[in-house]
């Protein structure tokens, strides 16, 4: 494994963002949103954003907005096939899905930015992944996304962002699988 996606995957898991929006536009910081204080090492700042009305499109061009998706935990990976760090991390993703698989309130959003769907469909089929693919149908705000890929968003069943990542990480660890189970867990 060469140093760049070794180096890559030890990123702070979970890296939380907006404080200063959700200060702007009055969400509070809620310190019991996390499993942990701490993910991989390094600690884990809490706070919540609410999350814009993003939609996608799914392979049968049926879109998908995520205000239709109040009520469900969303893991949202913006991501592309010639993408390394996106190659490395796709394996940890596709087995948090096996991990939650029963669980109706998960919801995976693999989005592919070059927007070619039929290619990204058939690269997760050749690698095995059962992890459904969608193209941004609506414009990302730039604090969401900045262009740096992957990029992995997670939002909870009141539609509000509970975590960013940029840059690879390890999402199959016990330390996600435990904010997972606490977001799906909670009314």
């Amino acid at each position: 494994m060469n140093t760049y996606i070794k180096k890559t995957a030890l990123l702070p898991l979970l890296v939380i963002t907006g404080m200063a929006y959700a200060s702007m536009s009055g969400n509070s910081i809620d310190k019991n949103r996390t499993a942990d204080k701490e993910i991989n090492g390094e600690p884990l700042e809490s706070n919540v954003q609410e999350t814009p009305d993003l939609k996608f499109k799914d392979e049968y061009g049926k879109t998908i907005s995520l205000k239709s998706l109040k009520g469900k935990v969303v893991f949202i990976n913006l991501w592309a096939t010639w993408c390394p760090p996106c190659v490395h991390e796709m394996p940890s993703i596709n087995e948090l899905r096996k991990t939650f698989k029963d669980n109706e309130d998960l919801v995976f959003l693999m989005v592919d930015v070059d927007g070619d769907i039929e290619k990204s469909k058939k690269w997760m089929e050749s690698k095995k992944f059962d992890l459904p693919v969608h193209v941004p149908d609506s414009e990302i705000p730039r604090d969401l996304f900045t262009g740096s890929i992957p990029t992995t968003i997670i939002v909870d069943k009141e539609n509000n962002i509970v975590g960013r990542q940029v840059g690879g990480a390890d999402y199959s660890s016990k330390e996600v699988i435990d904010l997972m189970t606490k977001l799906l867990n909670e009314k």
